[in-house]
């Protein structure tokens, strides 16, 4: 069990140059400053929904097989069971392990919020990071809240630093940022002086990771990436409360984060990682995904389904279909070709633009329901989607939106053109509360019943109101 009660140690050796002008020190100073009081009401209510709309996809991951998997994995982990709660099941494990699951059970069905500028995930690292320490340290609904918005602040211009390029050269930044804003989550919540908080970061460098190898094949791996953040962030946050030492220079260093991970990246706005912290609230700009795929496929989703839907279409009036997309998002969602024109599995298919604008032209709409077995083997759709070609776009005005486009050319020489070029869900596009909740109340149902996500709905966006404790046990399942 994790021992929370042991006595704090000095921040560092004595002599250690922990500079107020490095990115790791002015974030640090940000989370041990930040003050509940000084969020503005309408950014902590947005906080809850995101939280809600995460927790509710968690509900909806524990009915895969995927979730049950992973669960009897990470009680291995646990040599047995805990005494912290994991979202929608009945089991307890040791802290870091259920930070763990519950970030695979958030992620997993990649239909959670992400931050346009930043490309990153970022409540799926901060919610477990915030709920797990929260919990274990009985602290208030109103530290979670805090601590929270804290990560996402800055999980999300860390990300946008890169404008795309953590991509370009396969790493996740979900998992590879995400792991900075748990530590500052964690180390927030564990009472860090400013000081620790930097060393705490600098021990993040060598714990942040996140391929995306798994775009070759669909594995399974991205879905863990939030939840190892996670972990990484609690481990980093407990060895600088205890004295451990980490570099100062952990994002601008000669081997620091975007030095190490980034090509060309002295072309980089260093200035992004800290601007307007706690002026200008990122967190206002997350979207939330209306469609359990890849944010880069939505808006070319939508326009096949426009296209389908304004002229009448069906399948066999189609000869072929363009599809335009921002040149930035090749390598996640049109490449390697094969792949995604015939989907091997559920993952594969979330990141496939072909696979995705054929079911939206075939069907009208995507959803979960186009993710299982049988939908993945339709014929009509698969042979469609062999008919799907992309280009990239010279007018997207990624990553500010990520457009989409759809030309489709029928069998009697027409060409139909929809182009959508804001993705909905953006900040100038937004997914409003009240819609957010309709779409937590369906993923929860699909795992409970009304009564029982109304429940935990009314738990959620209470929590300010509560304790930390009485909410994680909350989100559990009821044995």
């Amino acid at each position: 069990m994790t021992n929370l009660a042991v006595p704090t140690a000095p921040a560092a050796a004595a002599g250690t140059d922990v500079r107020t002008t490095t990115i790791a020190a002015t974030l640090a100073a940000f989370a041990e400053g930040l003050r509940y009081d000084a969020i503005p009401a309408e950014v902590r209510e947005r906080a809850r929904y995101l939280m809600l709309d995460a927790i509710g996809i968690a509900y909806a991951s524990s009915t895969y097989d995927f979730a049950h998997r992973s669960l009897s994995a990470v009680a291995d982990l646990s040599e047995g069971w805990g005494d912290t709660p994991v979202i929608a099941f009945p089991q307890r494990l040791q802290l870091r392990d259920a930070m763990l699951m519950n970030g695979i059970l958030v992620h997993g069905l990649d239909f959670d919020d992400t931050h346009s500028a930043g490309i990153i995930h970022s409540t799926a690292a901060c919610l477990p990071a915030a709920l797990g320490v929260a919990a274990k340290l009985g602290l208030g609904g109103r530290d979670l809240v805090a601590a929270y918005v804290t990560g996402m602040e800055a999980g999300t211009r860390l990300g946008a630093v890169a404008r795309g390029g953590f991509h370009q050269v396969g790493f996740h930044p979900t998992g590879l940022v995400g792991a900075f804003s748990a530590t500052l989550i964690a180390g927030r919540l564990l009472g860090l002086t400013a000081k620790q908080l930097t060393m705490a970061q600098g021990i993040a460098l060598s714990t942040a990771a996140g391929s995306l190898e798994f775009l070759n094949d669909g594995a399974w791996t991205k879905r863990m990436h939030p939840g190892w953040a996670a972990v990484c962030g609690y481990t980093s946050a407990s060895l600088a409360r205890q004295g451990f030492m980490g570099p100062v220079n952990a994002y601008e260093g000669r081997f620091g984060l975007f030095a190490s991970h980034l090509q060309n990246w002295k072309d980089t706005d260093l200035s992004l990682a800290t601007a307007g912290l706690g002026e200008r609230w990122e967190l206002a700009d997350v979207a939330v995904k209306p469609l359990p795929a890849c944010h880069f496929t939505h808006a070319s989703a939508d326009a096949a389904a426009i296209l389908r839907e304004k002229h009448g279409l069906k399948v066999s009036d189609i000869r072929s279909v363009r599809a335009l997309v921002p040149k930035e998002v090749v390598k996640t969602v049109c490449e390697p070709v094969a792949n995604k024109k015939r989907p091997q599995n559920s993952y594969d298919a979330q990141f496939s633009i072909p696979y995705i604008v054929a079911t939206a032209l075939a069907r009208g709409s995507f959803g979960l329901e186009h993710l299982r077995e049988e939908a993945l083997a339709d014929p009509e759709v698969l042979a469609l989607a062999q008919r799907v070609e992309y280009e990239t776009d010279p007018a997207s005005p990624f990553p500010k939106y990520y457009s989409g486009e759809v030309v489709v050319t029928t069998n009697d020489g027409r060409e139909l053109r929809q182009r959508e070029e804001m993705n909905r869900g953006c900040a100038d596009r937004p997914i409003t509360n009240a819609e957010i909740e309709r779409k937590f109340l369906a993923n929860a149902r699909l795992a409970v019943s009304a009564a029982r996500a109304d429940e935990v709905r009314d738990l959620v966006l209470a929590m300010e109101k509560l304790d930390a404790r009485e909410l994680a046990e909350g989100l559990a399942a009821l044995g």
